[in-house]
């Protein structure tokens, strides 16, 4: 293809388009396309690597390449940053941030510590740099059960910033951590009433559902897990109808891996048959081939933050080692 004319201009390119110019600067540029599972489904077909939280910050960490593309959102950008500092990290939409995330501000949670003198920090990683600095160890959806049995039975621990993944590794592990009062919007308005419904009209159909749901939700679930978790259930199992709780992005991975399946999503009202995150829909393909092109917007953090916020990453993936939970 023959570029021509304002290279910033791409209202009038086909989604293959921009496709092909994306692939093609990913090779001139030696770049790395890493894009969420929750990604609109068209940016997930041409990244190099699709995963959650705990695959893409792998990826991140072990990338040779000259430049990371991050389709995600603002905190998953940050962790690719303090893992690989020395390359340049890049994210298509700098508003695309996270409603966990922001439910937990810095200097609150500073507070909220320190009335906690005794406690260990387990932090969930949709949180930011500055969080992940008041932390001992991160941890995943998809490992957050077993980062918490690492520590002794008696340790004291406070749990940020999910309190729905939180108040569930409680009642798995039998635990009492102090959970930080925040949420993922996301995952937090599905209602028990649309799930039963759903239930009732899919008698056929098992309901799966993110450990972000609200305690009642994961009550009715058949599975419960990370992203790829439920891909992977979804992907071995013998049933051949789902009831999705999660993100709608992830129903993508599952058609490709299973098109003879059907993948019914929680609705986040009563308006449509989607839950998607305002957030990680902010990234298209018009902007991601842009921030490509520009090499902007750039993620940057002090060096400070990068040093101090790898200590509780790096832990973490030393446990999930370990425990033979990294594949």
């Amino acid at each position: 293809m023959v570029y021509s004319g304002n290279q910033n201009n791409v209202s009038g390119l086909s989604n293959a388009e921009l496709a092909e110019r994306i692939i093609r600067l990913k090779k001139e540029k030696n770049a790395v396309l890493l894009a969420h599972y929750y990604q609109l489904s068209e940016i997930q077909d041409i990244a190099d690597f699709t995963g959650d939280s705990l695959g893409l910050a792998r990826q991140a960490a072990k990338t040779n390449a000259n430049l990371i593309v991050f389709a995600g959102v603002h905190f998953m950008a940050e962790t690719a940053k303090i893992l690989n500092p020395g390359t340049k990290v890049i994210l298509p939409d700098l508003e695309a941030g996270c409603s966990l995330a922001d439910s937990c501000p810095p200097e609150k949670f500073a507070a909220f510590k320190e009335q906690y003198p005794e406690h260990k920090v387990i932090t969930y990683i949709n949180s930011s740099a500055l969080i992940k600095t008041m932390s001992d160890v991160i941890c995943t959806s998809g490992n957050a059960v077993q980062i918490v049995e690492s520590f002794p039975k008696n340790e004291k621990i406070i749990f940020a910033p999910d309190k729905n993944l939180g108040g569930y590794v409680n009642r798995i592990t039998g635990r009492n951590m102090v959970l930080w009062d925040g949420t993922c919007e996301v995952h937090d308005i599905l209602s028990t009433e649309a799930i039963i419904k759903m239930k009732i009209e899919n008698p056929d159909a098992k309901l799966i559902a993110h450990p972000e749901c609200k305690a009642p939700v994961l009550e009715l679930a058949d599975f419960i897990g990370s992203t790829t978790a439920m891909i992977d259930f979804t992907w071995n199992d013998d049933a051949q109808k789902y009831i999705v709780a999660t993100e709608t992005g992830i129903i993508h991975q599952m058609r490709k891996n299973s098109p003879e399946k059907q993948f019914l999503v929680v609705p986040a009202d009563e308006t449509c048959s989607c839950n998607d995150c305002p957030y990680m829909k902010m990234n298209t393909l018009a902007k991601l081939y842009l921030c490509l092109k520009n090499e902007k917007p750039e993620i940057t953090l002090p060096e400070d933050i990068i040093m101090k916020a790898e200590k509780p990453i790096l832990k973490m993936m030393e446990i999930s080692r370990k425990l033979n939970l990294i594949r």
